[in-house]
């Protein structure tokens, strides 16, 4: 494994307006520095340039048998984790590439599927500005969306369909292609609420309905961000609540859909008795792995300062076709063309490898 400690030069300077000569000018400044340079210090974002050919394929080097040892705990657990997967000058160039995205500079000439409003500053490379446009005068708390961010990055892309993270799903969920049908980033600034526990599977309309999700950590997880947490074996529940939600976000625990689902399965009392591991501890470029029909979420992120960013990838089978229901989804339709008015048969029709990139297929590993 290729991961090192961080070091963290991160330097403010703020000066005074000359032209401003009210007397509380100077120590409301100092204020601001010292709110903006604890964040710095938590989330330096030093310019790609300084990095040079790096790539997510040279720091992921986890091997067949490694792999076979944590297949039975996946099949157990509905999950896995990897601390120490990607190496530090690559995560920091996600980071940059990130802020960069958030301000509409796209270098793959187009725009992701879904992202907020554009932010509107002068941030760059070279200036230590604080992440997702965060200011600590500024009472947004929104988190952060964005769909599909390797449409309109190269460095997303590159993690998107790295060959090495999809043998790792691939060896784990048994299967011979891996394919992407989605990624998402979600980024909560200091303050925001709580995700709802939920399943990824709902939300993907494919048949084999299989679905797998690589969660990787651009920040170190400390407790208080509201790390990703996993219910141990609840891909294994029924679908008596399917774990979809139309509220990710909730000003209260997010778990009342989960333990409603809980007592479906005959789970008596699922505050106590419920499993649950966190992902607190993970530095940033750890990842996890989890099955689409795993119940998993996020508590809030009650940092005053940092935000908790992390990039979810989602894989399907590479054979894998859309099922009828997604001629009704506004998030899969753009993808189904009606041909003069003509439905086509979705059984035959095959994804598009540019939305829906083949990642890997086990002959890649034939020797």
């Amino acid at each position: 494994m290729l991961y090192k400690n961080r070091q963290h030069h991160a330097v403010v300077v703020l000066t005074e307006d000359p032209n401003t000569r009210e007397e509380n000018h100077a120590v409301r400044e100092a204020n601001i520095s010292h709110a903006i340079k604890t964040m710095l210090m938590a989330n330096d974002l030093p310019s790609t340039d300084q990095h040079g050919p790096v790539s997510p394929q040279s720091s992921l080097n986890i091997t067949t048998q490694e792999l076979a040892c944590q297949r039975q705990a996946f099949q157990h657990d509905g999950f896995v984790l990897f601390h120490d997967a990607i190496n530090e000058p690559f995560v920091s160039r996600l980071q940059s590439r990130l802020e960069h995205v958030l301000r509409g500079r796209f270098d793959r000439g187009k725009a992701p599927d879904k992202m907020p409003i554009i932010l509107n500053d002068d941030y760059n490379d070279r200036t230590n500005y604080p992440p997702l446009g965060f200011h600590p005068h500024n009472s947004k708390k929104r988190v952060i969306q964005i769909i599909n961010i390797h449409k309109c990055d190269a460095t997303f892309r590159e993690i998107a369909t790295c060959s090495e993270i999809g043998r790792m799903v691939g060896h784990l969920a048994g299967w011979d292609t891996v394919r992407l049908a989605q990624d998402q980033v979600w980024a909560k600034p200091p303050g925001a609420p709580p995700l709802v526990f939920h399943r990824d599977s709902p939300y993907f309309m494919f048949t084999p309905d299989e679905v797998i999700t690589v969660w990787i950590a651009l920040d170190d997880m400390s407790p208080e961000l509201g790390p990703l947490e996993y219910v141990k074996s609840s891909h294994k529940w029924g679908d008596g609540r399917v774990g979809s939600s139309s509220s990710f976000f909730q000003s209260d625990n997010g778990k009342n859909l989960l333990y409603s689902a809980a007592k479906f399965e005959g789970i008596n009392d699922p505050e106590r008795s419920l499993e649950i591991a966190s992902t607190a501890g993970m530095r940033a470029g750890g990842l996890s792995i989890h099955n689409g029909k795993t119940w998993h979420g996020s508590g809030r992120n009650c940092s005053s300062n940092r935000p908790r960013r992390g990039l979810g990838l989602h894989f399907i089978r590479g054979d894998a076709r859309f099922t009828n229901d997604a001629r009704k989804s506004k998030l899969w339709n753009r993808y189904i063309p009606d041909i003069d008015g003509i439905k086509l048969d979705l059984s035959k029709m095959e994804l598009q490898d540019e939305d829906f990139p083949l990642v890997w297929k086990a002959c890649q590993d034939c020797k």
